[in-house]
């Protein structure tokens, strides 16, 4: 039996009817999918039929919190956004950091599944087991940032805010959602789908207590790890710079997305990096909630204030765009923000039609007028604009470059760096297998928060397609999912080496089920499993696990890895490996026996 983590309790909230019921959740159902996208997953899988467009009434977004949010364990605060994306048309989640999972727990819910559509312009509020449909018409049009503070003002610090901007009201494929002034949930379009929902915003709030069943032992866990974490090497240079360090060690790694990933290392970078950022636009760090981390910065420039950028941010928009200035980068991280854009896809298609345009195969014209250069950074702010609003060759780029290099043709879904129609995070993989596995076979598209296994290849050889690197994806599947499930942040695992068995220790002490990290990471294993059900389901084929053509056919052209590539043969055996190895038939289909294995009985 259960006696805390969990509150039990999901809110169904029916935008088109206005009605809301709260509905009980039971113990084997919370333990089995463990919360966060664990219970997104396995809901979509019962709620959701076959081939469901996103954009169809019946298409839900589920909101979950993890067992560990809000309790007294680092970074504890993640929510995950699920549902059947719009960028994709598969399953999809994206993770909010912040303190939003905080106030949906005292708020009275573990989770809400958001149904329908509503029949006009509507913000939520939820606070202690009641939920109001409030009218949104003076927020609607409002960018993102701002929306938040009208929403703080109206409501209250009480409120945690969860909003979307122009670019989630006019559908653009990958709209964010944007919490407490700078943390999104950006992946996959989830802010996509509110805006086709008419839901401008959650406001979450409430008095509630989070049941925990061993208070005392989850304190002495927690003080150990964090005086574990206070006295890491790293940790000054992570309050200094955040993930921004890395531009300079993807740089050096020959791993640094350049121009359209037609270069692995940028000219530029030490302009752009976390040095660059220290003595130039830096005010000071932000802590998501119970973080000793605090890898978030905030940063000055133009007259105006963002949380960021990070890596992936810099790397796409930066480097990808070739921009040189850490101040231009600062700005466009500002404006996508205020505009609800995911900044990874935003800087991806950006990137390509930039390329596109230096090749020939858009021009002015299309452009009206806008010469869309590689480095040129007031043309990229006019695109970013002009892609939130759907405004001239915006309106087409909106569809990410998955559609956008279908309708430009000639050749561009050669450079379309997507896989499954999400855009490609930031790491060059023509020299990186392990990492090339992780982006083919991820679940919701190419992203890097599935499986970060870029340093594998580099500890280890990065020529090398072996059955270790598939192991390594294949673990690193199950572990890095498992902290969206408990509702955790990472960082203090995959940054400052925190022992993984300590979040077994929490999870015991909050729940007071005596549980493994073993048992935890076959939870997730199942979840996995579950996802790639949902996907097949929606006509996933096995050629979805699949690079742009450019990773197998352009040579990294400079440095000290010149000439590498991959090579599709021994990719493809690789992928095969993969499928074996998790126990799925040749057509990457989950078998019977995997299913019962993983104690999917319904499923199987």
């Amino acid at each position: 039996m259960i006696n805390g983590g969990y509150l039990q309790k999901i809110a169904r909230i029916n935008l088109e009817t206005k009605r809301m019921k709260i509905e009980a959740v039971e113990d084997q159902f919370a333990i089995k999918y463990i919360g966060g996208r664990g219970w997104g997953a396995r809901i979509l899988y019962d709620e959701l039929p076959n081939r469901i467009n996103a954009f169809d009434p019946q298409n839900k977004l589920v909101v979950a919190s993890g067992p560990l949010s809000g309790l007294l364990v680092p970074a504890s605060a993640k929510t995950s956004f699920s549902a059947i994306s719009p960028a994709t048309n598969l399953y999809g989640d994206s993770n909010l950091g912040g303190e939003f999972a905080v106030a949906l727990k005292k708020s009275g819910f573990d989770a809400l599944i958001i149904e329908g559509r509503a029949e006009k312009e509507t913000y939520l509020t939820i606070h202690d087991g009641e939920v109001e449909f409030r009218n949104a018409g003076s927020l609607w049009g409002m960018q993102s940032l701002d929306a938040e503070a009208a929403l703080k003002r109206e409501l209250g610090r009480d409120y945690q805010i969860a909003v979307i901007g122009p670019a989630g009201e006019n559908l653009v494929k990958f709209a964010a959602i944007t919490s407490r002034q700078g943390r999104q949930a950006a992946r996959c379009g989830m802010g996509t789908l509110m805006g086709w929902k008419r839901l401008k915003a959650l406001a979450v709030g409430g008095n509630g207590k989070i049941p925990v069943a061993n208070p005392s032992t989850l304190k002495r866990i927690y003080e150990e790890t964090v005086e574990y974490l206070v006295k890491h090497p790293s940790l000054k240079l992570w309050h200094r710079e955040g993930t921004l360090q890395l531009i300079d060690w993807a740089n050096e790694a020959s791993c640094l997305p350049t121009r359209n990933f037609q270069e692995a290392q940028f000219e530029g970078a030490e302009k752009i990096g976390g040095k660059a950022m220290e003595d130039t636009t830096r005010i000071h760090n932000k802590a998501c909630y119970l973080c000793p981390i605090a890898c978030g910065q905030i940063n000055q420039v133009r007259g105006v204030t963002v949380e960021g950028p990070e890596y992936e941010t810099a790397s796409m928009i930066g480097s990808n765009c070739a921009l040189t200035r850490i101040e231009d980068v600062v700005y466009a991280n500002y404006l996508c923000d205020q505009l609800g854009l995911d900044t990874i896809s935003a800087g991806s298609v950006a990137a390509f039609a930039m390329e596109c345009f230096e090749k020939g195969l858009i021009d002015l014209k299309d452009t009206e007028g806008l010469p869309l250069n590689f480095g040129d950074a007031e043309a990229l702010f006019a695109l970013f604009e002009r892609i939130a609003y759907r405004k001239g060759i915006g309106d087409l780029l909106a569809e990410g470059v998955k559609y956008a290099c279908g309708k430009i043709g000639n050749g561009s879904d050669r450079f379309a760096m997507q896989v499954k129609g999400l855009e490609i995070t930031g790491y060059d993989v023509r020299a990186a297998q392990s990492m090339a596995l992780a982006y083919a076979t991820a679940d919701i598209g190419a992203h890097h928060n599935r499986a970060w296994a870029i340093t594998y290849d580099i500890k280890t050889d990065r020529q090398s397609y072996g059955e270790d690197k598939a192991q390594w994806v294949i673990y690193l599947q199950h572990v890095r999912p498992m902290f969206d499930a408990l509702g955790v942040c990472r960082f203090p695992w995959v940054e400052l080496e925190l022992k993984l068995d300590f979040y077994a220790q929490f999870y015991s002490a909050a729940t007071g089920l005596e549980t493994s990290l073993q048992e935890l990471l076959k939870r997730s294993e199942g979840i996995w499993n579950l996802t790639r059900l949902i996907n097949l389901r929606q006509g996933l084929t096995p050629q979805a696990d699949w690079l742009p053509d450019r990773v197998f056919d352009d040579p990294v052209p400079s440095g000290p890895l010149k000439g590498a590539k991959l090579d599709r043969e021994a990719f493809k055996r690789m992928v095969e490996t993969y499928y074996k190895l998790r126990g799925w038939s040749e057509e990457g289909v989950p078998t019977k026996e995997k299913l019962l294995e993983l104690e999917l009985e319904p499923v199987a």
